[in-house]
């Protein structure tokens, strides 16, 4: 018969059952889903738009240690999370992506591990997954809770590529692909709540708006405006259903692809105003608002 050990490390103050106790709280804190991981982040929205349906973007994002901004971006050679490689002026440039091969349920500790990466690594590092061991600080100790993001859309990958690097024949090929599978993207410079990205996949275009705030509330109100006839952004416009994401709703509307994106900026203010005052409306849902309710519940497309 095995001997029990005499000499464990154990937690300070713990005995051997209740170091095992807390460990496996640990393992299941490690298995929870975070219901909305990027809540409390002013750039919330834009980190979800750049994760979930812009092509080709990068940000810079002032990052807790370093003196030089991490670029952000939505994707990188291989589905990598982070790469470390040095610039024209000899100085490192750190890249870190938010569409990763590997990833868990949790992307907001993932990017912290990712950010939290990149401050040691050295010129030449990859990381490949960006899957959180538990050894990363939270996400608000390492960006400033406050800050907002700016993200520059492109119509290209070439940014893949470090300032005066050669091309060989392989990363030339590579980019090309990459470049041919991009769809033209733009953010739309409204001002309402969350952030607007116009995207063309082919036939038509649409407008996805990552708005924070209570999910179902949000859609109730999308709710009550459309039995009212209101849900459209003018003319050859069609409200198209909602995406839930990371504890978001995004509304989506099919447009001409025609109209140059800008021509929805009015359109989407009105239409956040109204969204505003029917997220203070208390009183039951009519008849019709439900009908409307339950058609839009049933067309939308969960992709947490």
């Amino acid at each position: 018969m095995a001997k029990k050990k005499k000499n464990e490390d154990l937690p300070e103050g713990m005995s051997r059952r209740q170091a095992k106790l807390a460990a496996r709280a640990a393992e299941r804190a490690a298995l929870d889903r975070d219901p909305r991981p990027y809540d409390g982040l002013a750039m919330e929205a834009d980190l979800v738009a750049l994760q979930e349906f812009v092509p080709s973007a990068t940000a810079e994002l002032k990052v807790t240690g370093l003196d030089h901004p991490v670029t952000l971006c939505t994707v990188l050679p291989g589905a990598v999370a982070a790469v470390v490689r040095e610039n024209a002026d000899g100085g490192l440039e750190r890249l870190v992506a938010l569409q990763v091969q590997a990833h868990s349920h949790n992307p907001g500790r993932d990017l912290a591990h990712a950010l939290n990466w990149v401050r040691d690594a050295e010129s030449g590092q990859t990381l490949e997954s960006t899957i959180a061991d538990g050894s990363q600080p939270d996400i608000k100790d390492l960006i400033d809770p406050t800050t907002t993001l700016e993200p520059t859309a492109h119509d290209t990958f070439d940014w893949w590529l470090a300032d005066g690097a050669a091309l060989d024949p392989m990363m030339q090929q590579g980019i090309q692909q990459a470049n041919a599978a991009i769809m033209p993207s733009e953010a739309v410079p409204a001002d309402v709540e969350g952030t607007v990205w116009w995207i063309d996949p082919g036939e038509k275009a649409h407008v996805r708006w990552v708005r924070p705030g209570n999910e179902d509330k949000l859609i109730a109100a999308l709710a009550r405006i459309g039995a009212a006839g209101e849900l459209t952004l003018g003319e050859g416009t069609k409200f198209a259903g909602v995406f839930r994401t990371h504890g978001l709703a995004v509304p989506v509307f099919d447009l001409p692809r025609e109209t140059a994106p800008t021509e929805f900026v009015t359109p989407l203010e009105e239409l956040d105003k109204k969204i505003i005052r029917e997220l203070d409306n208390d009183a039951p849902l009519t008849a019709d608002e439900r009908k409307q309710l339950d058609n839009i519940k049933s067309r939308q497309v969960t992709i947490r």
